[in-house]
């Protein structure tokens, strides 16, 4: 049985259980939690998660450790949990800018740690995650937390030194998405189409673009030939989006989020 515990139970850390809970990991792990905010801990019983008192009795319970707290209140927990912290214990943590030698510096020389940054849509099952690890965890402990994100969506293997950089690609991107999607919304009722239907044709086309760029084998550029009729419709918007220069304002955005990560990185 693997013990796997929780320091925090927001939405993020509630989702990462219950899509442990109703998996097939389910009758192999035993999950714990502490917050603050004990009836947080009373929603999740029902899906077989024991609620703790405190940090240090999910400490002495788990070997995995999920820091599913905001950036702002790490460097607390952490030294709240450092005198329970032992050689075996992994630390998971979710928070961004947050590296693992700030977590080490805080709790034990050598301490284990993986680095995850999700994103919103894992709440739906559907997250797109980036984790990375330091040498002192094994192949086999970061297998056990990659499965865990694989439940809850898609999950990929980075390097340790670009886990600032991949918050512009998937932790922030769900709201630059967000924002383009509601300038189409926003044109549609400009022109009196109905909202509601704009943005199901308007969602639906995200999910049927984002399968041809997975799964078609095709390239974004062939892709977007593909939509590109000579003298269309599709040419004539983008020839505007290239005379705004689209792709650069996209690059500006993800150099800002960026430069953020590593103002507020630890």
């Amino acid at each position: 049985m693997t013990n796997i515990g929780f320091i925090g139970a927001g939405n993020m850390g509630s989702a990462i259980m219950k899509g442990i809970a109703s998996s097939e990991l389910k009758s192999t792990t035993k999950i714990f939690a502490f917050d603050p905010d004990s009836a947080k801990l009373d929603s999740l019983a029902e899906c077989g998660v024991t609620g703790c008192k405190s940090e240090q009795e999910v400490m002495e319970n788990c070997k995995y450790v999920f820091l599913a707290v905001k950036p702002q209140i790490i460097e607390g927990v952490l030294e709240t949990v450092a005198p329970f912290t032992t050689s075996e214990t992994v630390f998971v943590s979710i928070a961004a800018g947050i590296s693992d030698e700030f977590i080490e510096r805080k709790t034990i020389s050598g301490a284990k740690v993986v680095l995850v940054m999700p994103n919103t849509p894992l709440l739906l099952g559907e997250g797109a995650s980036a984790l990375s690890h330091n040498d002192a965890v094994s192949d086999e402990e970061f297998d056990v937390v990659l499965s865990i994100f694989r439940l809850c969506g898609k999950a990929a293997v980075i390097s340790k030194d670009k886990m600032k950089e991949i918050i512009a690609v998937n932790g922030s991107s769900p709201a630059f998405i967000y924002l383009y999607a509601k300038g189409f919304i926003d044109y549609a009722a400009s022109v009196g189409i109905d909202s509601k239907a704009a943005m199901e044709l308007f969602a639906q086309s995200l999910i049927g673009s984002a399968k041809m760029m997975t799964d078609s084998g095709y390239t974004i550029d062939e892709l977007i030939k593909m939509v590109s009729s000579p003298g269309g419709t599709t040419l004539a918007g983008l020839d505007r989006l290239y005379e705004g220069k689209l792709t650069e304002v996209v690059n500006n955005c993800c150099e800002s989020c960026t430069k953020r990560a590593y103002e507020l990185s630890k």
